[in-house]
């Protein structure tokens, strides 16, 4: 893996872009299991010290877990569970003093423990306004509130602890920042709004020398009210900030050495794969590579940043660079998938030759919001696939009334991706061979020619992914270039 390697001599060691101004800011994002405790916080802040000659921009996730710990308290109160929320509250509360008490080899500041004691009254007084019994669920704005508590933890032991070693480190809230809609749950930034607030809270503070922590995944509606963007929204966080600043580099830190060409959990033999467009990791991640979030790549794109995708415990490892016009230089660069998926198939001889059906169809799918990923016509049917989460039974109820409805459950969505995919002769050909055995339910090329995805059970999903990584992929030297 030649490419990868010669990446990591020029910016593994100390995380910088070489011969990038230092004007520039680097834009660092850790995610969860790159704070998840004392040892992983120690490490991620020698990163950032390495790196602070320039400016850097540090964007951190929530300690791992805690998200799904902050979610499943929201879920506890509402149901009028009170003393087993409060339990898990104090547990909670009581990991993150323990992180810092391991951090500060002492005790724990008196500055971050004053912080310890405003963010858990205020989580108490969020649990307090949800509890009664009445098992009604906490709306969407409750559940924002709660889950970005989460960030603002990690972000006050962190701060505090680049302090404690001497760094010229700075906690600037992220809510000052991020502006978004009302959407909650999964907010969508106002872009021109940041970057105007990124250049009046985050530029000034950035200077050769000088760290900035914030919290991703949060941010404040327009009226001020706790948001979100979505889980694994913090890199999306990082591209934004990213973007606005005009950063050198945004780089994602996690657990693993870059993109793979496949799950290492799934593929023994999946390999780091040195370099990727913006669109070959678009649709890896929309095709359920989970190194990064869909919508990450945009604003680093538009932007001009590449972004590059590092193992916190291996700074010096292999990692994978993401250009807009950066290409892995190979037929097929990796294998994702993504399950449970439902397939919901409608039926009706009206389709034939009338205008107008499938916009009637997709218009059931708008007004709920729920988004459609593969779709296959034929002359009286139509399939297509959404998420495990959307309301299938409505939707089936509603489509029902114009057409023949069928629901397909439990299934998974496996997807070869490359750039030069559908200009290769016989890559067609080889998946078919790889998968003549398999049964497969729906067949999708995409139009942006860089995706080929079919559609199984779900129980079949790992085996199709292995074959097809055999066939495609490990014939021929694997992601190693």
């Amino acid at each position: 893996m030649q490419a990868a390697n010669d990446n990591a001599g020029e910016r593994g060691r100390n995380g910088a872009s070489a011969g990038a101004s230092p004007a520039r800011p680097l834009v660092q994002k850790f995610g969860g299991t790159s704070v998840g405790d004392a040892a992983a916080m120690r490490a991620a802040a020698e990163l950032v010290r390495a790196a602070s000659p320039q400016p850097v921009l540090v964007v951190l996730s929530a300690m791992a877990r805690v998200t799904d710990e902050l979610l499943a308290l929201a879920r506890l109160a509402a149901s009028g569970a009170a003393q087993p929320a409060e339990e898990l509250r104090l547990r909670l509360m009581e990991r993150h003093r323990v992180t810092a008490e391991e951090l500060f080899a002492t005790r724990v500041p008196e500055d971050l423990a004053r912080d310890f004691e405003e963010q858990g009254a205020e989580l108490a007084r969020l649990l307090a306004a949800l509890h009664g019994g009445s098992g009604k669920p906490a709306s969407a704005r409750q559940l924002d509130a709660i889950a970005g508590l989460g960030e603002r933890l990690s972000t006050r032991v962190f701060a505090r602890y680049l302090r404690h070693l001497g760094a010229a480190a700075e906690l600037v809230d992220a809510g000052a920042v991020l502006v978004t809609d009302d959407a909650f749950g999964a907010a969508a930034p106002r872009f021109e709004r940041i970057a105007t607030l990124a250049r009046e809270h985050f530029a000034p503070r950035l200077a050769p020398g000088r760290i900035v922590v914030t919290q991703g995944y949060v941010g404040r509606s327009e009226a001020g009210e706790p948001t979100t963007l979505g889980r694994g929204g913090s890199d999306y966080s990082a591209a934004i900030f990213g973007a606005a600043l005009g950063a050198s580099e945004i780089q994602i830190w996690t657990d693993v050495e870059g993109v793979l060409t496949a799950d290492p959990r799934r593929v023994e033999r999946a390999r780091p794969i040195a370099q990727l467009s913006a669109a070959e990791a678009g649709e890896l991640a929309a095709f359920g590579a989970k190194v990064l979030h869909p919508a990450t790549i945009h604003p680093a794109v538009e932007a001009g940043i590449p972004v590059t995708v590092r193992h916190t415990r291996r700074p010096s490892g292999r990692f994978t660079t993401i250009t807009k016009n950066g290409s892995s230089g190979r037929d097929v660069v990796a294998i994702a998938s993504r399950g449970p998926i439902h397939v919901i198939t409608a039926s009706s001889p009206r389709m034939l030759q009338q205008a107008g059906f499938l916009a009637r169809l997709f218009e059931v799918f708008a007004r709920r919001r729920v988004s459609v990923d593969l779709v296959a016509t034929a002359e009286l049917s139509v399939s297509l696939t959404v998420e495990h989460e959307a309301p299938v039974r409505s939707l089936a109820e509603e489509i029902a009334a114009f057409a023949e409805v069928s629901v397909a459950e439990e299934r998974a969505i496996v997807a070869v991706v490359g750039e030069r995919l559908k200009r290769t002769r016989g890559v067609c050909t080889r998946v078919f061979d790889a998968l003549a055995e398999m049964p497969i339910e729906l067949i999708s090329m995409g139009a942006n020619e860089i995706n080929l995805s079919v559609v199984v059970e779900r129980k079949l999903e790992q085996d199709v992914v292995r074959r097809l990584h055999a066939a495609l992929i490990e014939s021929e030297g694997g992601g190693e270039r």
